[in-house]
């Protein structure tokens, strides 16, 4: 997999075919950033049109099942979303394992089901509130990332992890740098455990309220190889500012 900064879209349940406008000013601007991997994850309504629509950036699906088919009403498998055009997929988020009850063993299920359909995987791990004030985060995390990993073989080579503490989703709060880049480190040590030295290509994005005026500050925690971005994913100028913050040369 690249090593180069991954930011990544997701749109959650936000998007009609007049929002393809704003992907198409994302994939023009994306096109000036050759060394930033610039995603989008659209409804699933929307994943064809907008692979059709672009040319510089990924397009992936929100979820997925597990099984390739059956009788599972209003469900989308993973060789569906590939067959649709999208080129990876997010599993895990908060809002799924949360509002849907979702556990590591399914979160996992979906992963390998996805690398099976020839999708790249982004799985999502994050601590509630409650665990970070008690202490647990660390360990919550980390025993997320172990459930929900897939197992199978070269998996490490076409998966990202993607650390959103659930308090900070949507609700303009946001870690330090120092807590970020503790809980990263925290969570590359997890995957050496699982992958060994394969771990070391996983890139782990943050995700949690990123936007165009913390994006910088966040992007240079250690152990931070991108972002999942939400809200500010929607329009054209405030993505393409965190693609610009992730840019290698404002490190420089």
């Amino acid at each position: 997999m690249s090593n180069l900064p991954y930011i990544v879209g997701n749109w959650k349940m936000n998007g009609v075919r007049a929002m393809l406008a704003e992907a198409r000013s994302i994939d023009r601007a994306a096109s000036r950033y050759n060394k930033v991997q610039v995603a989008l994850a659209p409804p699933a309504t929307l994943i064809h049109r907008l692979q059709e629509a672009v040319e510089n950036i990924g397009v992936g699906g929100q979820d997925c099942r597990a099984e390739e088919s059956g009788a599972f009403t209003g469900d989308i498998a993973a060789p569906m979303l590939k067959d649709a055009g999208a080129d990876f997929v997010i599993v895990g988020h908060s809002e799924r394992r949360a509002g849907y009850g979702e556990t590591d063993e399914m979160v996992r299920a979906k992963a390998e089901a996805a690398l099976e359909a020839g999708l790249t995987v982004i799985v999502c791990v994050g601590e509630t509130e409650a665990e970070r004030d008690s202490g647990n985060a660390e360990a919550v995390v980390t025993r997320q990332v172990a459930g929900s990993v897939p197992q199978t073989k070269n998996a490490a080579d076409r998966l990202s992890i993607a650390y959103e503490p659930v308090w900070a989703i949507g609700t303009g709060r946001v870690p330090s740098v120092a807590d970020v880049g503790s809980m990263h480190c925290a969570i590359r040590k997890q995957l050496q455990d699982i992958y060994a030295k394969k771990a070391a290509a996983i890139r782990i994005l943050y995700g949690g309220s990123v936007k165009a005026e913390n994006a910088q500050e966040l992007l240079g925690a250690e152990n931070v190889g991108g972002a999942l971005v939400g809200g500010a994913s929607l329009l054209a100028d405030s993505f393409i500012a965190i693609v610009d913050a992730a840019s290698p040369a404002k490190a420089e």
